[in-house]
Formats: C-alpha cells, structure tokens, sequence
C-alpha cells in the first residue's frame, strides 16, 4: 500500500502544476471551502506565477492521462468547479505525440501471442489517432475486410493506478472536512471515476460494450454500430469495422457532400434518447469525433469504452422528469426530485417547484435555438445546494452525453431543440411503459411469474417442514421449573439424575 508520504508528495507536485495554470484560484476564493483545504491551496501556490485567466484544460494535459480523463469528467460537474471552469475543460483534447510503431507492434504481439502477419495483411504504421489512452491504426486481416486496430499504450494501465490510488486518498483527507465538500461526496464521485476508467482499460469490455449496443439499436435503423473482430481483439487491442464517413464535426463536408443535417441532428439525438431511456445502456462519449455521417443520413458512431447504463427506475424518473419540463409539470418534477430521494425530506415540494419553475420558465420564453438542455442543467445545479442534493453519479454520464449530445445535434442544425425533438419518443415511452395497458401488462407478467415459482416454492417448504416418520407425536409433558445450581450441589444432582436414567432404562428393559 502506496504510504501517505507519497501520496502527500504527488499532490504538493499535482497542486504545484495547477497552480502555475492559475485552476486553483476559484476553489480557494470559494466560501465554500472548509478553512483547512483553503490553507494549503495557498501553501501550493507559493512563489508560483499565477496567470490572470485560469487555464485549467492545459493543467490538466500537463498532469498526464488520467488528469486528463478526470479533467472530462470534471467539466461535466458545473456544480463542483464553476461553470468557467467547466466550459474550460471541455477543450481538453486526447490528442498526444503518438507511440513509435515498434512499441506498439510489440504490444499488439505481446497480446496476441502469435505474429501479427497470421492476423492482419497490413497494418499502417502511422495512426490515424493518438489519445491518451490507446491509439488506432488502420489494417486489412488476412481475409481482405479494412479494420481500425486500437492498442492500448505501453504503461498507460500502470498511471492511471496510480493516480487513482492518490485521488481516493485524498477525497478521504478532505470528505470529513463537512459542509460543501462532504454535499459534493467527492469518494463516491472518484470511485464512480475509478470504474468508469477500468472499463474503459479493458478492450474486451469495450467490444462487448458495441456488441451489445449494435443489438440494442436495431430499431434505429439510421445508427450504426460497427461490428467487433472477436478473432482479433484481447484485453490490449481492439479491431472493429473500418468506418468510412465524414466526422459531424466536419459541417463544410457534409454540405458539399450533400447530406441533410438538421436530419443527421434528429437521428443523433433520437438515438441517444432511444439508448438512454428506452434501453437504459447508452454511448456517454458522443462527442464529435466519435461520430459520423454514412449515406442514406445515417450516423455510426465508434469508441464504446465509456457507456453508461441506467435502471429502469431510474429511467422512468428521468423521462417524468424530462416530460415534466417539457410541458411546464413543475409540480411532478418537483414530486419525482422527493419520490427519488434526490431532495431530503425535510424541504418543501411546494418550495422546489417554485424553483424548478424559475430554472424552466425562462427557456420556455426564448426563441427555439436559443433554449439549451446546457442551460437546464446548469440553473438546476445552481439550487442543489439550497435544497441540500447530494451528488448523484449514477447520473453523471448521461448529465454529460445530454450536453454532449446537444452541442453535437446544434452543431449541425443551430435551430434543432433537444426539448422538441426528444417530446414525441419520451411521451410515447412514457404511454408505453406507464400508462394503464402497461400497469396490466406488468402485473400479468408478475403474477405469471409468481405462479410459475409456485411448485419450487412448495418443494423448499416440505424440505423446510418435512412429513412427520413413524413414531407417534410426544405427548405434552407439563412445566417443570429448573433449579440452578452451583458448586458440589450440580455434581450431586447430575449424580442422582443418572442413577434415576439407570433405573428407568431397567424397568423398561423388564430388569425387574
């Protein structure tokens, strides 16, 4: 176990890095701050050179792979760092000097077990990407199919651990500090963190995390997943279908290529919504760069290593909850927030839906491509503290796909609304999955379910209780009260008692 000294020493050099950026002047200006972490924020900007404007996503690029993944995950808390801050980060770029070929080849071995010639006929030395985590090749397999062959990078596994390690220890030191920091639960927001990383570590996962989508999306016929090469993929190397299309980030390509993009946009975010809500497993990384246009106004997207999935619970909440704005059903949000748990009990409905309806009623006033599910989330952000919300992670990816998912779909289309589009296929979930046929549906599953347990319910409960055997039931012996003794006393009685047994098992036997 890595000692506190280290971990101690990763910060004050971690700290020293973020300070010379200028990313620690917000948290140590927040009131917020326990007085304790507001001191050594100051310890680690001594002598440091402190730039007027905060460049938190090139601090984060300076700490290395897993700052910057947690840099990601960090702008998609407005609520945490500030929404300067948070817009920031989302500049943060993958983009690093790719691994030499050789070392890369040498994995790709190390991994397969076998030479790279019996798999793939070619392999292109240069990568068309370089990130953080693994870089991606194109390839043809002995067999002639185009391939996009992704590796994990040499010692990327190593880093992240360790940085990980450093991050738990230090939400531990400063969660029992109390007030906002402890609201915040940064412990659970770093071991939501730690898992989401460790999937996405893991190349096996990622293929089965695009198998598993590829099946999920049949009925959106306009997006397309590629499919796996199971034969060619392992923990540190993943092949998948070669896609060839224009990145949605690329808008003057796809108009001289002549797509529709307001469509692309609708099929985007139909399709988001389709995994998030009606499936409950969806692609959380659906930025523009792992998005693109095919003919037909189809989009495929690629790189499955964050997914996010939701219970149907939950779901259900969500869409009550988006359905709810959408329409103004400031009451039912607010019911749904008390319902969830998501807003202790103490508050007041009346109260939250006072403040939900001052988040809503303003959006609902602007012009149509000028309302912004980005709005929506920040305003509620900004009375989770009033009304005491604690962080809820389990929602943090889908919070961070639906801005993802809108900067994407309004990128191709300025006027597309996520509120308007999403209404048609949320209100028919929710007719679906909550209205009376589904409540019928739903208790004739159960019951059927229930009645098909029955024979094995019976045969634990004569397991449990079997029939009585052959000798007759005892008869009822009456009350005796116990005496309890002590010293020479005990041994004398148990004396006496196995004389009397003696004698009673004489009489029986027909001794006398």
């Amino acid at each position: 176990m890595t000692s506190s000294l280290v971990h101690t020493w990763r910060l004050l050099k971690w700290g020293r890095t973020l300070a010379r950026h200028g990313a620690l002047r917000g948290l140590e200006r927040d009131l917020n701050t326990p007085p304790r972490l507001r001191r050594l924020l100051r310890v680690a900007r001594l002598g440091a050179r402190v730039p007027e404007v905060p460049r938190y996503a090139d601090a984060f690029e300076a700490l290395g792979p897993a700052a910057i993944k947690f840099g990601q995950t960090l702008a998609t808390r407005p609520d945490l760092v500030g929404e300067a801050a948070a817009a920031d980060l989302l500049r943060l770029q993958d983009a690093v000097p790719p691994v030499p070929y050789a070392t890369i080849a040498q994995t790709m071995r190390g991994s397969f077990g076998r030479p790279l010639e019996s798999l793939f006929a070619e392999i292109e030395e240069v990568p068309v990407g370089a990130a953080s985590i693994a870089q991606v090749h194109r390839a043809v397999t002995t067999d002639g199919r185009r391939v996009a062959v992704k590796v994990l990078r040499p010692g990327v596994e190593e880093d992240f651990a360790r940085a990980i390690e450093t991050y738990e220890w230090a939400a531990a030191q400063i969660e029992p500090m109390g007030g906002e920091i402890a609201r915040l639960q940064p412990r659970l927001v770093i071991e939501t963190f730690k898992r989401w990383t460790a999937r996405e570590l893991n190349f096996t996962r990622e293929a089965a995390s695009a198998s598993e989508l590829a099946e999920t999306m049949t009925s959106e016929p306009n997006f397309f997943v590629p499919a796996v090469d199971w034969a060619r993929t392992t923990g540190k190397v993943l092949t998948i279908e070669w896609i060839d299309g224009i990145k949605l980030s690329d808008r003057k390509a796809l108009v001289a290529a002549g797509y529709d993009l307001p469509e692309l946009a609708r099929v985007l975010v139909h399709a988001f919504l389709r995994q998030a809500i009606a499936d409950g497993f969806f692609h959380a990384d659906m930025h523009q760069g792992n998005l693109f246009a095919l003919p037909g106004n189809c989009v495929a997207a690629i790189d499955f290593g964050i997914m996010g999935r939701i219970d149907r619970r939950a779901r259900v909440w969500l869409a009550e909850i988006l359905y709810g704005l959408i329409t103004g059903n400031y009451r039912r949000v607010a019911e749904i927030h008390f319902e969830a748990q998501y807003v202790p009990s103490h508050h007041s409905v009346e109260e939250f839906a006072t403040a939900l309806r001052a988040v809503g009623e303003p959006m609902r006033g602007l012009p149509v491509k000028d309302m912004s599910i980005g709005m929506m989330l920040d305003g509620l952000f900004g009375i989770t503290r009033d009304f005491d919300m604690v962080t809820q992670p389990h929602l943090l990816l889908l919070q961070k796909t639906m801005v993802m998912v809108e900067g994407v779909a309004t990128g191709l289309d300025p006027d597309i609304n996520l509120w308007v589009t999403a209404a048609p296929l949320v209100e028919d979930w929710i007719r679906t999955e909550l209205g009376p046929e589904a409540a019928i549906a739903d208790r004739l599953v159960a019951d059927v379910r229930t009645l098909a347990r029955l024979p094995e319910l019976v045969r634990r409960i004569e397991a449990r209780y079997p029939a009585p055997g052959g000798a007759p039931p005892r008869p009822p012996l009456r009350e005796i009260e116990r005496v309890r003794v002590g010293g020479g006393w005990r041994y004398a009685l148990v004396g006496a008692l196995g004389v009397l047994a003696g004698v009673a098992g004489m009489m029986l036997a027909g001794g006398w």
